[in-house]
């Protein structure tokens, strides 16, 4: 440089007589450090895009549970997820709230089908039914509403009504499958020849027709089986363990209900048959 020439000018932004400040960039080790080597305009250092597999809290960090530096107090090191959460109070209104709803149930069970226990007790009427019996054709559920009237009966059915408005009738409840329940069919199917004044009838709760059809050709069944396939007579019924039967008087009052084990046998029924057939005649 020669003597006429004047100096250089200081950058605008320098402040006159300071050295050059250094460029401003992260920290080493900082997560958004770029690579050797990578600048972005204006030489500065060209920033990294946060991996978030490799993003790591900060020392002692209490929002995200890092460890503390020593020295730091405890509570820097305490979660924001290690607070307990007490659910004994929540607990206790998922079993209320199972509480109502069986209430709830049981109430619309009685409103809509007036059963309360299970079977039909004695001095009450038998509810009345139509089933399809499983050896005829009829394929269909049982209608709970039945005609009392034989002009408008199908024969393909089991109508408890029509039998009951001029004979006392044995009724047997039963599940297909369950040893006990079609022991019980088979005493009555012996009984049934026994007292021909009284009339016998099952009816298979929640059966199909071809499986029911199937127990009575294995078990030689002559007296009236119907399959329920719905489940609607069971329901109305109120069926809850079997054997069960109910005996009923001429008009389906309800002499005798009979349910559990101890009436699967042609001894364990017939005294209280005959005690239906005596009461009939009477």
């Amino acid at each position: 440089m020669s003597d006429d020439e004047d100096p250089p000018a200081p950058a605008a932004d320098q402040p006159l007589g300071n050295p050059p400040a250094p460029a401003q960039g992260p920290p080493p080790g900082d997560p958004l450090a770029p690579e050797d080597g990578q600048t972005s305009g204006e030489g500065l250092p060209a920033l990294r895009r946060l991996d978030p597999d490799r993003a790591r809290p900060a020392a002692g960090d209490p929002a995200l549970g890092a460890p503390a530096p020593d020295g730091a107090p405890t509570s820097w090191t305490r979660s924001a997820t290690s607070v307990a959460v007490d659910t004994r109070r929540y607990r206790m209104a998922i079993g209320i709230f199972g509480l109502i709803l069986v209430v709830v149930v049981s109430i619309y069970q009685f409103a809509a089908n007036g059963v309360a226990t299970t079977g039909i007790p004695p001095g009450h009427r038998l509810r009345w039914f139509a089933a399809p019996l499983a050896s005829t054709n009829l394929i269909g559920d049982a209608n709970l509403r039945p005609p009392c009237t034989a002009s408008r009966h199908d024969r393909r059915a089991l109508n408890i009504c029509l039998i009951s408005a001029s004979h006392p009738l044995v009724l047997s409840l039963f599940v297909l499958g369950s040893g006990a329940c079609e022991n019980q069919v088979d005493a009555l199917q012996t009984l049934s020849r026994r007292y021909p004044s009284l009339r016998f009838a099952a009816v298979a709760i929640n059966g199909s027709r071809a499986d029911t059809a199937a127990a009575i050709r294995s078990h030689r069944w002559t007296i009236p089986v119907a399959y329920d396939r719905d489940g609607g007579v069971g329901s109305v019924y109120g069926v809850a363990v079997c054997p069960m039967a109910e005996l009923a008087l001429r008009g389906g009052i309800v002499r005798d209900e009979l349910i559990g084990d101890n009436w699967q046998t042609v001894a364990e029924l017939e005294p209280r048959i005959a005690a239906l057939a005596r009461a009939s005649t009477g």
